[in-house]
C-alpha cells in the first residue's frame, strides 16, 4: 500500500534489508516470519506488541533514498510479501528508467514524492475515499487484524485496545481487538505467541470490576470460560464499546431484523477527530441518539444532530438556568444540569420563528425560539450560535416541506372543513370523529366496524360510563374540581401541550393524581405519544381498514382475551367497549408483526381506552410496547425476565435482609412477571393501579422498580416469617389488595386478586399516594442509567438462558429419534448453529432474516442453506472427500429438505447424519441409492421447485398406503426408473410446505420396514448410475483401502450394467413393434456383444480398465460407453419420445459443477436401461471390501473435535464460540 512519503533517519534499526537498488529498498521487519533474527528479533517483536508499532507500521516497507545521502524516505508498507512486491515490481518497471534521466538529487526526490502522492490521490478518487476515512494507521490495524485472526472483508474492526490478558497467573501484554462480532486478543512477548477469538452472541456476562491487585479489570464470560482484561488506557471507553457490541449480538440473536439493521450503521455528517475508525464514531453517535431519545421520550428513528451547553430564561421564576441544548432533525431539547430543575421539548412543527437577539453582558449570544402557541424560549451563552441557527434552520425547511406534503395528501382525500379541523385543532383533536363521520357517507371506505350497526368509540369511554355514588358525589367531585384546577394553574404558568415547561412543581401535581378527564392527554404528553400520533395523521385509521378482517394467530388470541379484560367495569361489559379494544389490539398487531398480540396487553390497552380516544390509546400502546416497555411483549416476554433480574439486583441492594428469604422461596420471579407486565393493574385495585401508571408516564419504569420495593419493604417483618412461598404470595396479594385510592370519583370496582385465598381477616387499607410518596422518600435514589446498565448485565443473561434452553429442547425432541447422545448432540447444534451465525454476519446465498426467526418454534428457530451446508459436510459427514464433496453435499441437501425451502433444520441434519454415522450397510446403501434417484436439476428450472418435485415423488412413491388408479398409473410409469431425466413439458405446481413431522414418520415407517419398502423404490436410470459410479470412486480416495475398493466398485460396476442390460430385455416399450427393435439392433457390431459380456470373465485390472473408460470424460470413452449400455442404440433427434430429457452437457450440469456432472451433450439417454435399489444392495453384498466399508462404524466425536480444531488454525469461516488459535512456548 502506497503511503505519504515519510523521512526515515536510521534505515536499518529493526529492519532487515531484501532487495535493493540504487533509489530504493526493499526491507523486512526483524522478528516477522521465520528466521526472524535470533534474540534481536525476539525483542523486536515483544516490542511491536507492546509498543503497537506493529499497528503502526507494516511488517514490509519500502524506502526511497537519493544516492550519496544518509536520508530516506518511506513510501510503501505491505501486511504481506505479496502486497510489498507488487508495488516493488512496479516501481522498478515505472520509475528505474526515468530517475536515471534527472541530474539533480533534489529534482529526483521531489519528483518521487509527488508520483507516490499522486498514485494515492488517485486510488482515493477512483475509491470514493472521504477525507474523514480511517487513516493509515487504522488501516494497518485492520489489515492485522484480519491476518491474524483469518477474517473476512466483512468483519469490520470498530477499534483496538492496549491491554493485559491474564492466562492463569501471568498478564500477557498485547492488543484487544473489537470487532462488530468479534473480540479478539493477540500478544506475542520473547517467542510465547497468544491468540483468543470470542464471539459476541457467546458473551453470557460481561463486568467492569477492581481488585487490590487489579484496580480496573473487564471480565467477559461466556459458557465454557472466563477471561480477564486489565491495564487499559482508558478503560470506561472500553467497556463502553465493548458494552455497545454484545448488545448489538443480543439483539440479533432476539431479533431476525437485527442483522439487516446492524449491516447500515448511521453515519455522522460533521467532520470527526481521525484518532478513531469512523465505524466507532458511527456506534458512539448511535448510542448517544439512543440516550436522548430515551431521555426526552421522543420517537425510535430520531437522530441526535449535536448538543451544546447553554441558558435557558424561565419566565416562572425569572432565572437562567444552566443546561444543555439538544437539536435534532425534528426537535430541540433542553435539560438543566440538575436534572429535576427544568425540562423542554420543542418540536420543530411547532416552531414559528428562530432569530438571532441583540447580546448584551447580561445575555451573551442570546437565540429567541417561537411557536404555534405563542409561547418564546429565550437560550443564551451559545458557543456557535451562528452554526446552530443555520442548523435549525435546515431542519426547519425540511419540516416545512414535510408538513405541506401532508396537508396536500390529506387534502386529496378529505373535505375542506375537516382539513381546516384538523389544522387548526390542537394536536389532541380526535381524527377518530372525523373517520367515523366519514364511514358513514362512504360505503367503500368502512372505518374500523366489524358492523355498522357498532357504534364507534370517538372519546375516552370513561366519560360514556361514569358512575357516581350519591353519598360520596360531593367531597370527592370538590377535591377532584381542585385537581382539574391546579393544572390549569400550572398550564398557565408553565405553558400548555407538548412545549410545556416540565419542572418539580410538574412531578409534585403528578403524585398528587391526574385529575381523570385531564389523564388522557397528560398521558400522551408524558410518554411522547403526542408526537408520533402528530406526525402520522391517518395512520391509524388506515391500519384499522388493512387489518380487520384478516385472520392469524394473533387474531384468534386476541378475541380469545376481549372478554377477560376489566370485565368488571361497565364500559366493557357491552360491544362498543370490546370493539374498541378489537380495533386497537389487532391494528398494533399487524403494525408490528415480531410483538403481535402478548396477553397483559388486553389489561393494559383496556386501561388506555378508559382514559385516552381509541386513536390516542392506539399510539400510547405504541409508546408502551416499542420504547418505555422495550421487549416486554415479544412472544417471549425478554424485557420483564430483564427487569425481573435487574428487580432482584435491586432487592439485594436496597433490601438486603429480606433478599435471601425471597430468593430461597423464589417469591421475586413469580411476583415480578405479572407487576411488570401489566403495571399493577392486574394486582391492584383499579383506581390505586391509575395512579401507578400516571407516574409511569411521568418517570418511566424507575417508579414500578420503587413502588415494587416499597411493597416488599412494608411487609418485610411478615415475609420473612414465611415458610413456603405460597404463605408470602397471600400476604403480598392482601397487601395489594388493600391498596386504595380514597380520591377516587368512581365507585369501588370489585377486584378480586388472584393470590387471595384464605379467610384470614383483610389487610388494613393503604393510601396509594401515601405508598407513592414512601416509594421515592425511600428508594427515589434509583437512577435511569443504574437501571440501563444493570438491563444490559441481564440481557445477556436472559438471552442466554434462552438459548440455552432452546439448544436443550431441540436435543430433548430428537434424542430418542438417533443414535447420537445428548452431548454429541448438544455439541452438533453448537456447530450448526455457530456455522448458521458466521453466514449471517458474513453474507450468504440467502437471507439472514429467512433463516433466523426466534419466533418460530425450537427447531425451526436456526436453518441453514446449501452454501451453509456445505462446510458442515465436508467437516463432519463421512462420505465427504476429494473434489466431489460439493457436487455430493448438494444431493443429500436436497433429500434432507423435506418441504423443500432450500433450508434445511437441526432435525433434517441429524437425520442424515446418524444414517451416514450410525446407520447399517443396508440404510448407508439406500441413502446412497436415495440420492442419486432425485431428479436432477436443470438450467430452465428453479432450485426449489425441482427439490419439491423430488420430495413430493419420492415419499409418495414410498409410502405404504393404497393408491388411487391414476396414482397407481403414475407408479407404473415412475418404475420404468425415469425420475432424473424425464419430465412433462407442463411445469409442476409447488407443493404447499408440508409437516416435517410427516417426512419423519415416513422416514421410521420406512426404517421398520425394509424388506418390505424396498420394491417401493424408484429405479435409477443410465444417468443416474453414472453419478452414482462418480460418486462411489470419489468417496474412497482417502481411503487405506483405496485400490481394493476401487476393484471392488469396478465388479459391481460391471455386475449392474449387466443386470441393466437384461432388464432392459423385459421392459421394451409396447408401443414399437419387433420389426422397429430388430432394426434398431442391427447396428450393432459382434465385438460389441462380445464386450458386453467381457466384464464378468476378466480380471480386476481390466474391469477396473473399464469402469475407468466408462467415467472417462473424454469423447472416445463415451462413445464407447454408449455401444456398451445402450446396446448400439444411436437415437436420432426425431427418435427421441417428447418427454424425454437428454443428459446434460457439463456445463448446464446443476449450474455450477462443471463437465464431471455429466455425459457430454450428444449422447442421449437409453430409457429402457434400469436397475433397481435390490439389484443394486445384492451386488454390493458380493464384494466384502465394500461390505465391511459401509458397515465400519463412524465415531462422530472425533469429526466433531477435528471440527473445531479447523476453526482453531483459521478456517475461513471460524465459529467455535471462545477458543484460543494457539499459545507456543
Amino acid at each position: 500500500m502506497w503511503v505519504n512519503p515519510e523521512e526515515v533517519l536510521l534505515a536499518s534499526a529493526l529492519w532487515m534489508t531484501e532487495r535493493a537498488n540504487p533509489y530504493f529498498i526493499l526491507q523486512k521487519r526483524k522478528g516477522h516470519g521465520d528466521g526472524g533474527g535470533g534474540l534481536a528479533g525476539l525483542l523486536v517483536g515483544t516490542l511491536d506488541v507492546v509498543l503497537d508499532s506493529s499497528a503502526r507500521v507494516a511488517p514490509y516497507r519500502i524506502l526511497y533514498q537519493t544516492p550519496d545521502s544518509l536520508v530516506y524516505w518511506t513510501i510503501a508498507h505491505g501486511s504481506s510479501r505479496r502486497e510489498i512486491t507488487e508495488n516493488w515490481e512496479w516501481l522498478e518497471q515505472n520509475l528505474l528508467q526515468t530517475l536515471s534521466i534527472f541530474e539533480n538529487e533534489n529534482d529526483i526526490t521531489t519528483f518521487v514524492k509527488g508520483k507516490i502522492q499522486g498514485i494515492i490521490a488517485e486510488y482515493n478518487k477512483s475509491h470514493d475515499i472521504r477525507e474523514d476515512d480511517d487513516t493509515d494507521k487504522f488501516k494497518e490495524a485492520i489489515a492485522k487484524f484480519r491476518k491474524l485472526f483469518v477474517m473476512p472483508e466483512e468483519e469490520k474492526l470498530v477499534n483496538y485496545y492496549s491491554c493485559s490478558y491474564w492466562k492463569g497467573k501471568v498478564p500477557r501484554q498485547g492488543w484487544l481487538y473489537l470487532s462488530i462480532n468479534h473480540l479478539c486478543f493477540y500478544s506475542y512477548l520473547l517467542g510465547k505467541e497468544a491468540k483468543l477469538v470470542i464471539r459476541w452472541a457467546d458473551v453470557t456476562q460481561l463486568e467492569k470490576s477492581a481488585t487490590l491487585l487489579l484496580p480496573d479489570m473487564v471480565r467477559v464470560s461466556t459458557r465454557c470460560s472466563e477471561h480477564v482484561f486489565s491495564v487499559f488506557i482508558n478503560i470506561n471507553e472500553t467497556f463502553k464499546l465493548m458494552e455497545q457490541l454484545a448488545n448489538i449480538a443480543m439483539r440479533q440473536l432476539l431479533d431476525n431484523k437485527g442483522f439487516e439493521q446492524d449491516r447500515s450503521l448511521p453515519k455522522l455528517k460533521k467532520k470527526s477527530p481521525k484518532k478513531v475508525s469512523a465505524l466507532k464514531r458511527d456506534l458512539d453517535a448511535r448510542a448517544k441518539s439512543e440516550r436522548y431519545r430515551a431521555l426526552f421520550r421522543l420517537p425510535k428513528d430520531e437522530k441526535l444532530d449535536g448538543h451544546t451547553d447553554c441558558t435557558l430564561w424561565t419566565p416562572f421564576n425569572k432565572m437562567h438556568i444552566l443546561g444543555q441544548m439538544f437539536v435534532s432533525t425534528n426537535y430541540i431539547c433542553f435539560t438543566s444540569k440538575e436534572e429535576t430543575t427544568c425540562s423542554l421539548i420543542i418540536p420543530l412543527r411547532e416552531v414559528t420563528i428562530v432569530e438571532k437577539a441583540d447580546s448584551c453582558n447580561v445575555l451573551p449570544s442570546p437565540l429567541s425560539i417561537s411557536t404555534k402557541n405563542k409561547m418564546t424560549f429565550l437560550f443564551a451563552n451559545l458557543k456557535d450560535r451562528d452554526f446552530l441557527v443555520q442548523r435549525i434552520s435546515d431542519f426547519l425547511q425540511q419540516t416545512s416541506s414535510k408538513i405541506y406534503f401532508e396537508r396536500e395528501i390529506t387534502g386529496s382525500l378529505s373535505s375542506s372543513d375537516d382539513e381546516v379541523c384538523s389544522q387548526q385543532g390542537s394536536v389532541l383533536s380526535c381524527s377518530p370523529q372525523r373517520s367515523a363521520l366519514g364511514s358513514e357517507g362512504d360505503s367503500d371506505r368502512q372505518f374500523n366496524l366489524n358492523d355498522n350497526r357498532v357504534p364507534t368509540a370517538t372519546q375516552a369511554l370513561m366519560t360514556m360510563y361514569r358512575r357516581r355514588s350519591p353519598e360520596e358525589f360531593n367531597p370527592k367531585l370538590a377535591k377532584e374540581f381542585l385537581k382539574e384546577q391546579a393544572w390549569k394553574n400550572h398550564f398557565t404558568e408553565f405553558g400548555q401541550g407538548v412545549c410545556m415547561y416540565r419542572t418539580e412543581k410538574t412531578k409534585e401535581l403528578v403524585l398528587q393524581g391526574i385529575p381523570d378527564n385531564m389523564r388522557g392527554e397528560l398521558w400522551l404528553l408524558f410518554s411522547g405519544a403526542i408526537n408520533e400520533m402528530a406526525t402520522h395523521p391517518g395512520y391509524y385509521e388506515d391500519l384499522v381498514e388493512k387489518s380487520m378482517g384478516k385472520y392469524n394467530l394473533a387474531t384468534e388470541e386476541i378475541e380469545r382475551d376481549l372478554h377477560r379484560s376489566l370485565p368488571e367495569h361497565p364500559a366493557f361489559q357491552n360491544e362498543m367497549g370490546i370493539a374498541a379494544l378489537r380495533r386497537v389490539l389487532t391494528a398494533y398487531a399487524f403494525r408490528n408483526p415480531n410483538i403481535g398480540y402478548c396477553q397483559a396487553m388486553n389489561i393494559v390497552t383496556s386501561v388506555l381506552l378508559l382514559y385516552a380516544k381509541e386513536e390516542e390509546a392506539f399510539w400510547l400502546l405504541v409508546a408502551l410496547c416499542e420504547r418505555m416497555l422495550p421487549d416486554y411483549y415479544n412472544t417471549r416476554v425478554v424485557g420483564a425476565l430483564v427487569d425481573q433480574g435487574v428487580f432482584e439486583e435491586l432487592a439485594h441492594v436496597y433490601v438486603p435482609q429480606l433478599y435471601d428469604c425471597m430468593q430461597a422461596l423464589s417469591v421475586i420471579s413469580t411476583i415480578s412477571l405479572s407487576w411488570f407486565l401489566t403495571l399493577f393493574l392486574s394486582v391492584m385495585p383499579f383506581e390505586s393501579a391509575v395512579v401507578v401508571v400516571d407516574c409511569f408516564f411521568y418517570e418511566g419504569i424507575k417508579v414500578i422498580f420503587q413502588l415494587a420495593l416499597s411493597v416488599l419493604d412494608a411487609n418485610i417483618h411478615q415475609l420473612l416469617s414465611c415458610k413456603d412461598d405460597g404463605e408470602a404470595m397471600t400476604i403480598l396479594g392482601r397487601y395489594l389488595d388493600s391498596v386504595t385510592n380514597k380520591d377516587s370519583t368512581l365507585p369501588p370496582i370489585p377486584h378480586l386478586h388472584s393470590l387471595l385465598t384464605d379467610n384470614g381477616e383483610p389487610h388494613p387499607e393503604v393510601d396509594i399516594f401515601k405508598l407513592v410518596r414512601s416509594s421515592y422518600e425511600k428508594f427515589g435514589s434509583i437512577r435511569a442509567d443504574v437501571i440501563e446498565q444493570m438491563r444490559f448485565k441481564q440481557r445477556l443473561r436472559v438471552i442466554q438462558a434462552i438459548e440455552d434452553t432452546t439448544k436443550r429442547n431441540v436435543v430433548r425432541t430428537i434424542v430418542t429419534e438417533t443414535p447420537f447422545s445428548i452431548d454429541e448432540l448438544e455439541e452438533l447444534y453448537t456447530l450448526f448453529k455457530a456455522e448458521h451465525l458466521t453466514s449471517c454476519y458474513w453474507g450468504s446465498t440467502s437471507n439472514p432474516m429467512s433463516r433466523h426467526d426466534p419466533s418460530l418454534p425450537y427447531l425451526e428457530q436456526y436453518r441453514m442453506d446449501l452454501e451453509q451446508f456445505k462446510v458442515l459436510f465436508a467437516l463432519l459427514f463421512p462420505w465427504a472427500c476429494g473434489t466431489h464433496t460439493d457436487d455430493l453435499a448438494l444431493r443429500v441437501f436436497r433429500l434432507l429438505d423435506h418441504n423443500a425451502d432450500a433450508l434445511i433444520n437441526f432435525r433434517e441434519f441429524i437425520c442424515g447424519l446418524s444414517v451416514l454415522c450410525h446407520g447399517d450397510l443396508t440404510e448407508k446403501l439406500k441413502f446412497l441409492y436415495k440420492i442419486h434417484v432425485l431428479p436432477e436439476l436443470h438450467h430452465e428450472q428453479e432450485e426449489p421447485d425441482s427439490a419439491c418435485e423430488a420430495t413430493q415423488y419420492f415419499f409418495e412413491d414410498i409410502t405404504p398406503e393404497t393408491s388411487s388408479g391414476l396414482e397407481q398409473k403414475n407408479r407404473a410409469e415412475k418404475d420404468e426408473g425415469f425420475v432424473g431425466v424425464t419430465f412433462k413439458s407442463e411445469r409442476v405446481k409447488k407443493m404447499q410446505t408440508p409437516d416435517y413431522r410427516t417426512y419423519m414418520r415416513l422416514w421410521n415407517q420406512e426404517t421398520k420396514e425394509k424388506l418390505e419398502n424396498m420394491k417401493d423404490l424408484p429405479k435409477l436410470n443410465q444417468s443416474q448410475f453414472i453419478e452414482l459410479c462418480k460418486t462411489l470412486y470419489n468417496m474412497f480416495s482417502e481411503d487405506p483401502s483405496e485400490q481394493e475398493l476401487y476393484h471392488a466398485t469396478a465388479t459391481v460396476t460391471s455386475l449392474l450394467l449387466e443386470m441393466g442390460e437384461v432388464g432392459k430385455l423385459f421392459s421394451s416399450p409396447a408401443h414399437k413393434t419387433d420389426e422397429e427393435n430388430e432394426d434398431e439392433r442391427m447396428p450393432v457390431p459382434s465385438k460389441s456383444k462380445q464386450e458386453r459380456h467381457q466384464p464378468e470373465d476378466s480380471s480386476p485390472k481390466d474391469t477396473a480398465t473399464s469402469c475407468a473408460m466408462l467415467l472417462s470424460d473424454d469423447d472416445t470413452s463415451v462413445s464407447s460407453y454408449s455401444v456398451l449400455s445402450a446396446g448400439s442404440h444411436e437415437l436420432q433427434c426425431e427418435d427421441i419420445a417428447e418427454d424425454t430429457v437428454l443428459i446434460r452437457s457439463g456445463a448446464a450440469a446443476a449450474g455450477h459443477h462443471g463437465r464431471r456432472a455429466g455425459l457430454p451433450h450428444s449422447v442421449s439417454v437409453d430409457k429402457d436401461w434400469a436397475i433397481t435399489f435390490e439389484q443394486f444392495l445384492a451386488s454390493v453384498l458380493t464384494e466384502q471390501a465394500l461390505v465391511q466399508y459401509f458397515e465400519k462404524p463412524v465415531e462422530i466425536a472425533a469429526r466433531i473435535t477435528n471440527a473445531k480444531n479447523v476453526r482453531k488454525v483459521g478456517h475461513q469461516h471460524m465459529s467455535l464460540s471462545d477458543y484460543e488459535i494457539s499459545l507456543s512456548g
